[in-house]
Protein backbone atom coordinates (compact mmCIF):
# COMPACT_ATOMS: atom_id res chain seq x y z
CA UNK A 1 0.00 0.00 0.00
CA UNK A 2 1.65 3.63 -0.93
CA UNK A 3 2.29 5.95 1.91
CA UNK A 4 -0.41 8.01 1.02
CA UNK A 5 -3.20 4.78 1.14
CA UNK A 6 -1.95 4.27 4.58
CA UNK A 7 -2.39 7.73 5.48
CA UNK A 8 -6.00 8.05 4.18
CA UNK A 9 -6.80 4.39 5.64
CA UNK A 10 -5.10 5.99 9.03
CA UNK A 11 -7.95 9.18 8.49
CA UNK A 12 -10.79 7.24 7.56
CA UNK A 13 -10.17 5.57 10.97
CA UNK A 14 -10.54 8.97 12.66
CA UNK A 15 -13.26 9.70 10.86
CA UNK A 16 -15.17 6.47 11.70
CA UNK A 17 -13.73 6.91 15.22
CA UNK A 18 -15.14 10.80 15.34
CA UNK A 19 -18.91 9.42 14.02
CA UNK A 20 -18.88 6.91 16.79
CA UNK A 21 -18.30 9.75 19.10
CA UNK A 22 -21.12 11.59 17.68
CA UNK A 23 -23.44 8.84 17.88
CA UNK A 24 -22.54 8.52 21.60
CA UNK A 25 -22.99 12.03 22.33
CA UNK A 26 -26.50 11.83 20.78
CA UNK A 27 -27.44 8.47 22.07
CA UNK A 28 -25.79 8.48 25.76
CA UNK A 29 -26.53 12.45 26.07
CA UNK A 30 -30.51 11.62 26.17
CA UNK A 31 -29.85 8.89 28.30
CA UNK A 32 -27.62 10.70 30.72
CA UNK A 33 -29.99 13.40 30.78
CA UNK A 34 -32.84 11.32 31.29
CA UNK A 35 -31.27 9.40 34.06
CA UNK A 36 -30.20 12.82 35.59
CA UNK A 37 -33.60 13.98 35.90
CA UNK A 38 -34.67 10.96 37.91
CA UNK A 39 -31.61 11.58 39.88
CA UNK A 40 -31.47 15.23 40.49
CA UNK A 41 -27.99 15.82 38.68
CA UNK A 42 -27.55 19.13 38.29
CA UNK A 43 -24.98 19.33 35.44
CA UNK A 44 -27.61 17.41 32.86
CA UNK A 45 -29.64 21.19 33.08
CA UNK A 46 -26.94 22.44 31.69
CA UNK A 47 -27.48 25.58 28.85
CA UNK A 48 -24.86 24.41 26.16
CA UNK A 49 -24.67 20.85 26.94
CA UNK A 50 -28.52 20.42 26.03
CA UNK A 51 -28.55 23.14 23.02
CA UNK A 52 -25.39 20.82 21.23
CA UNK A 53 -27.16 17.76 22.00
CA UNK A 54 -30.40 19.15 20.69
CA UNK A 55 -28.58 20.69 17.67
CA UNK A 56 -26.72 17.05 17.07
CA UNK A 57 -30.26 15.25 16.57
CA UNK A 58 -31.84 18.28 14.71
CA UNK A 59 -28.92 17.57 12.02
CA UNK A 60 -29.54 14.26 11.74
CA UNK A 61 -32.89 14.52 11.79
CA UNK A 62 -33.04 17.24 8.75
CA UNK A 63 -30.73 15.45 7.18
CA UNK A 64 -33.10 12.33 7.26
CA UNK A 65 -35.66 14.13 6.00
CA UNK A 66 -33.99 16.00 3.03
CA UNK A 67 -32.25 12.55 2.20
CA UNK A 68 -28.81 14.29 2.21
CA UNK A 69 -26.27 11.68 2.73
CA UNK A 70 -24.20 11.81 6.63
CA UNK A 71 -21.03 14.07 5.59
CA UNK A 72 -19.35 11.48 7.99
CA UNK A 73 -20.07 8.82 6.12
CA UNK A 74 -19.43 10.03 2.75
CA UNK A 75 -15.80 11.04 4.01
CA UNK A 76 -14.66 8.12 5.67
CA UNK A 77 -16.45 6.49 2.40
CA UNK A 78 -14.21 8.43 0.06
CA UNK A 79 -10.89 7.95 2.47
CA UNK A 80 -11.32 4.15 2.18
CA UNK A 81 -11.37 4.64 -2.11
CA UNK A 82 -8.41 6.83 -1.48
CA UNK A 83 -6.19 3.70 0.32
CA UNK A 84 -7.38 1.69 -2.21
CA UNK A 85 -10.50 -0.07 -0.51
CA UNK A 86 -13.82 -0.08 -1.72
CA UNK A 87 -16.15 2.07 0.56
CA UNK A 88 -16.31 -0.17 3.52
CA UNK A 89 -12.89 -1.86 3.43
CA UNK A 90 -11.31 -0.78 7.13
CA UNK A 91 -9.01 -1.47 9.97
CA UNK A 92 -9.95 -3.91 12.96
CA UNK A 93 -11.12 -1.24 14.44
CA UNK A 94 -12.67 0.57 11.47
CA UNK A 95 -14.13 -3.12 11.12
CA UNK A 96 -16.03 -3.28 14.56
CA UNK A 97 -16.96 0.59 14.53
CA UNK A 98 -18.93 -0.04 11.03
CA UNK A 99 -20.37 -2.89 12.67
CA UNK A 100 -22.11 -1.32 15.65
CA UNK A 101 -23.23 1.98 13.43
CA UNK A 102 -24.15 0.94 10.11
CA UNK A 103 -26.96 -1.42 9.37
CA UNK A 104 -28.98 -1.94 6.60
CA UNK A 105 -32.81 -1.39 6.42
CA UNK A 106 -34.65 1.55 3.93
CA UNK A 107 -34.16 4.94 4.43
CA UNK A 108 -37.91 5.75 5.81
CA UNK A 109 -37.11 3.09 8.40
CA UNK A 110 -34.17 5.83 9.93
CA UNK A 111 -36.34 8.62 9.73
CA UNK A 112 -38.96 7.44 11.33
CA UNK A 113 -36.63 5.99 13.90
CA UNK A 114 -34.17 9.65 13.83
CA UNK A 115 -37.37 11.76 14.14
CA UNK A 116 -39.25 9.48 16.80
CA UNK A 117 -35.54 10.11 18.80
CA UNK A 118 -35.78 13.95 18.33
CA UNK A 119 -38.77 14.71 19.65
CA UNK A 120 -37.96 12.36 22.95
CA UNK A 121 -35.07 14.69 23.10
CA UNK A 122 -36.95 18.01 22.31
CA UNK A 123 -40.06 16.08 25.38
CA UNK A 124 -37.04 16.00 27.53
CA UNK A 125 -35.90 19.51 26.96
CA UNK A 126 -39.37 21.08 27.68
CA UNK A 127 -40.20 19.07 30.48
CA UNK A 128 -36.54 18.81 32.09
CA UNK A 129 -35.38 22.25 30.67
CA UNK A 130 -31.61 23.24 30.54
CA UNK A 131 -30.99 26.13 33.04
CA UNK A 132 -28.92 29.16 31.44
CA UNK A 133 -26.98 29.75 34.71
CA UNK A 134 -25.69 26.69 37.08
CA UNK A 135 -27.40 26.45 40.25
CA UNK A 136 -24.88 26.00 43.30
CA UNK A 137 -24.92 22.30 42.99
CA UNK A 138 -23.17 22.80 39.55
Amino acid sequence: MPPDASYSAFLADVVLVLHTLFVLFVVGGLLLTLLGWWRGWAWTQNFWFRILHLAAIGFVVLEAWFGVPCPLTALESRLRVLAGGSGYAASFIGYWLQRLLFYEAEPWVFTAVYTMFALLVVAVFVFHPPRRYPSRRE
